[in-house]
């Protein structure tokens, strides 16, 4: 009788131990994936993002902003550990800062569209998010200059051309027109 072995699955734990060898790493219900590193498109707009909702988050004293390396554990048992290209997290779910993983979902999930990335893979991501307690992720395109606003799994709102996005209860008072975002790639 032949036994197959399945590989072990990763931990949270092990995720935060591991050596740097230069790569981010994702887990999804145990499994350990590599990140490739982005482009100078990818940078740009998630910086921009970054600024133009950071700004507004930390002049209104809304809650917690999280840069791309930071690893959200959205599940356990397996583990599950996300780290989006933006993040944020209300004033009033902020967790202590203890260093290492958030362990809690970030209330809004912000992903910049990498050439390889698969609409699959965004969709199993946008799951991940909201079965975790996520209350809105964005989705940004930008060669096609849009951005997809999930506030469900299943509940989109496209943004293309002179659309604004509105922060709702999550933002209160937030406005952002789409072209702020895709400014950056029109200067010289």
């Amino acid at each position: 009788m032949l036994m197959v072995e399945s590989a072990r699955l990763c931990t949270a734990d092990d995720l935060a131990a591991m050596p740097e060898d230069g790569l981010r790493y994702v887990l999804v219900r145990g499994e350990l994936i590599a990140m490739l590193p982005t482009s100078n498109i990818h940078g740009e707009i998630a910086l921009m993002l970054s600024l133009l909702i950071g700004n507004f988050v930390r002049a209104n004293n809304l809650g917690r902003l999280y840069a791309a390396e930071t690893g959200f554990k959205l599940t356990s048992d397996p583990d599950t550990v996300l780290a989006a290209d933006f993040a944020f997290i209300s004033q009033a779910r902020a967790v202590p800062r203890e260093g290492g993983l958030v362990p809690i979902a970030p209330d809004l999930a912000v992903e910049v569209v990498s050439p390889n990335d698969t609409r699959l893979e965004l969709q199993k991501k946008i799951a991940l998010y909201f079965r975790a307690g996520t209350r809105q992720v964005w989705i940004v395109y930008p060669r096609a200059r849009a951005v997809y606003v999930y506030t469900a799994e299943d509940q989109v709102t496209i943004h293309t051309g002179e659309s604004v996005i509105e922060g709702g209860d999550l933002l209160p008072n937030f406005r952002l027109p789409i072209s702020q975002i895709f400014a950056v790639l029109d200067e010289p």
